[in-house]
C-alpha cells in the first residue's frame, strides 16, 4: 500500500478508533484494573526460564506495580525474528513506554508473542541481504495448522547455523544469535530469545500467551466469551458494514456462525470454532460448553482467540494504555471497539509503528547522486528513478526546454482567442489538455528508453531495488533486520534504539 493511500485510509479510519496517538498520555493517566500481581510474577517466572536479562526482568517486576500501565505491540514468531519490522514495533513500544515512564506510574513496553499464530508457513522463512547483493533465503518446512508454541525448534537448528555460517558477517552477532536458539525451545521461545538477546538489555518484555507460566491468565477472558459466543462476531461484522458504508472494505469478517475462539484438537492442529443452538464444533467434533469449561481449567492454552478477539483478551490481564500496529492491524483493530464494549474494557490508544529503512554505502551514494528521497522511491521506484533522470539528463533538459515554449505559446493564444472567436475557447483548452498529456507520455517513453540504454544508470536503477523494495516489497517487510547486523554489526541496533518512536526513519548501516 502507497503511503498516500496509507495515510488516506487511517483518516478514515481514525473515526472508528476511540483512541489515537494523540490519546496516549490521557489513556496512560486513566484508571485502568488489572490482575497485576499475578501478571508480573508469571512474565518474570516465564523470563526466568528464558534466561532474559537483568533489564527484562526489572522491567516485568515493575508490572506488580498498581498503578502500572503497559504499551505494548506484537508479531508472529518468524524465522530469526522475521521481517525488520518486527524490531520496529518492539522499538516504537519501548520507546513510548521510556517517554512516559516515572517512579510513580511505571509504564512498561511489552510485545506479545503470537505463538497461538497456526499460520506455520508465514513464520517459515527469512530473507538476508549478504555482502555481494543477493539475496540470501533460508525456508523450514514447519508443520502445518499447529500453533508455533507446539513446535519444536532443535530439528531446525543446524538448518540456521548453516544458514548464518554461509552468510559470514560480523563474528559477535552471530555467536549472540546462536546462544539465544540452543536448549530445547519451542519455536516461539527461540523467537523470544532472540528478541532478548537483542533488545533484552534495553528492557523489552516479551510474552507468550501459551506459556504455561502466562496461559491461565487468560482462561477467565475466553470463559467469558464462551458464554456468549457469536456476540462479538455479529459487533465485528456490524463495524464491517460500517466501514464498507464509507467505502473502506473491512479486514474482518466472520461468517454465520464462526465464534472467535480456536480450538486446539487432539492432534495438535488448530480449528476455528462454530457455534449452533448449543453446540460447538471444529469440524471434527461436537463440544458442549461445560466441556470447553472444563479444557479451558485443565490445559487453557488449548483455547485461544481469533484475531477479532486477541487483543481484547490481552486487554482482559494487561493493564495496556497504548497499541503499536503496523498499518494492516490498524484496518481490524478499527472494528473491534464493540468487542471491547462486550467484555466491559476499554480500547487503547492505537498507535502506528516505526518505519525503518537501512540506507547502506553503496545505496546512499546512489540516492545521492540522482538527489533521491528514499521514501519516494520506495513508494514508486520508476516514477522517482524517471524524475531523477529529468534533472541530469540532457535529452530531458531539452524536451522540457520545448514543453515550457509549447504551453507558452498556448498561453499568448489562448489570451487572445476572446478578441478572435469566444466560442473557440472550449475546444482550445481541450487540445491544449491533450496535447500536454502527449507531450507527458513521450517524455515518460524518452526517460524510460534513456533508463534501458544507459547501463550504468540501469544498473544503480535495480541495485536501489534490491535494497530497498526487494522482491516488490518495502525493505521492511522481506529482509530480517538481523541481517543487517551481521553486516554491519550492533552499530545498526544502537541507531535503532536512538530512533524516533514513530515515523519514517533511515537508519545508516
Amino acid at each position: 500500500m502507497s503511503k498516500v493511500r496509507s495515510a488516506f485510509l487511517q483518516g478514515r479510519l481514525r473515526s472508528f478508533l476511540p483512541f489515537g496517538p494523540e490519546d496516549l498520555p490521557a489513556r496512560i493517566a486513566a484508571e485502568r484494573a488489572a490482575p497485576r500481581a499475578e501478571l508480573a510474577a508469571a512474565v518474570e517466572a516465564y523470563l526466568q526460564r528464558l534466561g532474559a536479562p537483568e533489564s527484562s526482568l526489572a522491567a516485568a517486576r515493575r508490572l506488580a506495580h498498581p498503578e502500572s500501565r503497559v504499551v505494548i505491540t506484537g508479531q508472529q514468531a518468524g524465522l530469526l525474528t522475521g521481517p525488520a519490522f518486527t524490531l520496529y514495533k518492539a522499538h516504537s513500544a519501548l520507546k513510548l513506554a521510556y517517554a512516559y515512564d516515572d517512579a510513580e506510574r511505571p509504564v512498561v513496553g511489552l510485545f506479545w508473542v503470537a505463538s497461538q499464530d497456526h499460520d506455520t508457513a508465514e513464520v517459515s522463512r527469512v530473507h538476508f541481504l549478504d555482502a555481494d547483493e543477493r539475496i540470501r533465503e533460508l525456508a523450514l518446512e514447519l508443520p502445518p495448522a499447529v500453533p508455533v508454541a507446539r513446535v519444536p525448534f532443535a530439528p531446525y537448528r543446524d538448518r540456521v547455523r548453516e544458514f548464518l555460517e554461509a552468510f559470514g558477517g560480523d563474528a559477535g552477532v552471530r555467536k549472540r544469535i546462536e546462544r539465544a536458539l540452543e536448549g530445547e525451545w519451542t519455536y516461539a521461545e527461540a523467537f523470544a530469545r532472540l528478541l532478548l538477546a537483542f533488545l533484552g538489555p534495553h528492557g523489552v518484555v516479551p510474552l507468550d500467551p501459551m506459556a504455561p507460566e502466562l496461559a491461565p491468565l487468560f482462561a477467565p477472558a475466553m470463559e467469558r466469551e464462551l458464554e456468549d459466543p457469536l456476540a462479538s462476531s455479529m459487533a465485528i461484522n456490524a463495524a464491517g458494514e460500517a466501514l464498507k458504508s464509507l467505502g473502506i472494505p473491512p479486514s474482518l469478517g466472520r461468517p454465520a456462525g464462526a465464534t472467535n475462539v480456536f480450538l486446539e484438537g487432539e492432534d495438535g492442529r488448530r480449528r476455528l470454532l462454530y457455534y449452533d443452538d448449543g453446540v460447538f464444533s471444529d469440524g471434527v467434533r461436537s463440544y458442549r460448553l461445560a466441556d470447553l469449561k472444563a479444557i479451558l481449567h485443565s490445559d487453557p492454552a488449548r483455547i485461544t482467540p481469533a484475531a477479532g478477539l486477541r487483543p481484547v483478551v490481552q486487554d482482559a490481564v494487561v493493564p495496556t494504555a497504548g497499541l503499536v500496529v503496523g498499518p494492516g492491524e490498524m484496518a481490524y483493530v478499527a472494528q473491534l471497539a464493540g468487542v471491547y464494549r462486550l467484555h466491559g474494557l476499554e480500547p487503547p490508544a492505537v498507535i502506528d509503528r516505526m518505519h525503518g529503512l537501512v540506507l547502506e554505502p553503496p545505496v546512499r551514494r546512489i540516492l545521492e547522486k540522482y538527489t533521491l528521497n528514499p521514501w519516494a522511491f520506495l513508494e514508486a521506484p520508476e516514477e522517482a528513478m524517471l524524475e531523477a533522470l529529468a534533472r541530469t539528463s540532457t535529452a530531458a533538459a531539452e524536451l522540457e526546454r520545448g514543453l515550457r515554449r509549447v504551453e507558452d505559446e498556448f498561453s499568448r493564444m489562448l489570451a487572445a482567442l476572446p478578441a478572435l472567436d469566444p466560442t473557440l475557447i472550449g475546444a482550445f483548452e481541450r487540445s491544449q489538455r491533450r496535447l500536454e498529456g502527449e507531450i507527458e507520455r513521450l517524455r515518460g517513453k524518452l526517460l524510460a528508453a534513456e533508463l534501458q540504454q544507459k547501463r550504468i544508470v540501469r544498473d544503480q536503477f535495480r541495485r536501489l531495488l534490491t535494497h530497498l523494495r526487494p522482491l516488490g516489497r518495502p525493505q521492511e517487510r522481506v529482509y530480517g533486520f538481523l541481517g543487517f547486523l551481521l553486516k554491519h554489526g550492533p552499530d545498526v541496533l544502537e541507531r535503532l534504539c536512538k530512533a524516533p518512536a514513530r515515523g519514517h526513519v533511515t537508519l545508516e548501516a
